[in-house]
């Protein structure tokens, strides 16, 4: 079951997937899949890899893909943490990272940047992360996070701020938007940023 601005977020995510007509896919902290069976899906996309840390979330999406009808893209399934997951991550157009970076120890976020941007490099990457200011629309007090495996939760500004800088030191120009609805002032539920290399 998903809500509707978890299905307007994937809506999202799926067109700056298909504008940049990738033929292969890195789903980064898929979870039980509800982007990554869209994408295996998507026409021209001949390979897909999901990539998670949790194996009963991966054990979960096997049972859905299972289900998909024949003739979409080759799937391959890895567990493991993205900064640690080296040559599964090689050769892909793009990759997407959908409400991943949020649970990942600020400390730890160089890791995870040098490896989807330094190594990995793939032409485009999709990063979505919760908007701090959209939380008391949902009736989330100040005091909290949306969920408990949140590290942290940023504001418009801030995501701004960190997307411009990755950007420059990695050789990639980007753009942010408000997505997931839209309140004039406080913008929407999520906040996505397209990265695209800039020798692509």
């Amino acid at each position: 079951m998903t809500t509707l601005l978890h299905e307007e977020r994937l809506g999202a995510v799926l067109d700056a997937v298909r504008a940049c007509r990738p033929r292969s896919v890195a789903d980064l902290g898929c979870g039980r899949g509800d982007l990554l069976v869209r994408l295996a899906t998507l026409p021209g996309v001949a390979r897909v890899t999901g990539l998670d840390t949790a194996r009963d979330a991966l054990e979960a999406l096997r049972a859905r893909l299972a289900a998909l009808p024949p003739g979409g893209a080759e799937v391959t399934l890895v567990a493991g943490a993205i900064a640690e997951a080296g040559s599964a991550l090689a050769g892909h157009d793009c990759a997407t990272l959908v409400e991943v970076i949020e649970h990942v120890a600020p400390a730890e976020l160089p890791a995870l940047e040098r490896a989807v941007f330094a190594r990995m490099r793939p032409a485009r990457v999709v990063v979505t992360t919760p908007n701090a200011e959209f939380n008391p629309l949902l009736g989330v007090p100040t005091s909290r996070r949306r969920h408990p495996g949140h590290r942290f939760e940023w504001p418009r500004r801030r995501f701004r701020d960190w997307t411009g800088t990755l950007a420059r030191r990695h050789g990639y120009h980007a753009a942010c938007r408000d997505i997931a609805g839209c309140h004039p002032d406080l913008g929407g539920a999520s906040q996505m940023a397209v990265f695209d290399r800039d020798d692509a």
